[in-house]
């Protein structure tokens, strides 16, 4: 017979504590794309590249980044390079693997970007004197990002729901983690989780809606 009785007072009494790591969550995500963004840049002119020496490891890391599990490349970064004598924190570690993870996927979404803008701009650029480097990052990125925006928006929403992982590598300091010391104290797991579950739902719905508003007001022509 169903006769559990819910106490949700104890979950809203813990509402600042699971804000408190619901900001860190975020902190995580942010930085995790930045740094995954700025690789897959790279990556993904590297995989355009016409050089076998430049395409061959840019394809390993999206091959792997794409074919293992997420939680996989958490655990390598926090306990794999501990073999090498490199021990890193379970926030690093973290931020680590999601990070890798974001740049595998992303490298193909501005693969794909780069691929839908035509070879004249390139030379449009140059033309006007303008240097590979210089008209790449002028008249390309500009344009790679507007293409490949709403997509990079649903990897950032991907990378908040990825910091729950960091729970297997000791993290308790995100939502998650919190979470987590928050049931084992009190054993009420239905009101913590579902009130997390909440939370990371409005997290990603804010992040998307204002995605598309920006879309909206800035790729309009």
């Amino acid at each position: 017979m169903f006769d559990y009785t819910f106490q949700w007072r104890q979950a809203i009494r813990a509402l600042p504590q699971m804000l408190d790591g619901a900001l860190v969550t975020m902190q995580i995500a942010v930085l995790s794309m930045a740094i995954g963004v700025t690789i897959a840049v790279f990556l993904a002119v590297a995989r355009n590249s016409s050089s076998r020496w430049l395409r061959a490891p840019a394809t390993a890391w999206v091959e792997v980044a794409r074919n293992t599990p997420a939680l996989f490349q958490i655990y390598m970064a926090h306990f794999g390079l501990g073999s090498f004598g490199i021990y890193l924190s379970p926030y690093i570690a973290l931020l680590a693997g999601i990070a890798f993870n974001n740049a595998g996927y992303l490298c193909e979404t501005f693969r794909g970007a780069l691929r839908a803008i035509p070879a004249t701009q390139i030379r449009a650029g140059r033309s006007l004197g303008m240097g590979p480097a210089k008209a790449f990052r002028l008249i390309v990125m500009p344009q790679m990002f507007r293409i490949s925006f709403l997509p990079t928006m649903n990897q950032a929403v991907w990378a908040i729901l990825m910091t729950s992982l960091g729970v297997t590598v000791g993290m308790n300091s995100d939502l998650t983690g919190v979470t987590q010391d928050l049931n084992a104290r009190t054993f009420r797991t239905f009101e913590f989780f579902a009130m997390a579950a909440v939370i990371y739902y409005l997290i990603a719905k804010a992040v998307m809606l204002g995605a598309r508003l920006i879309a909206w007001r800035m790729f309009r022509y």
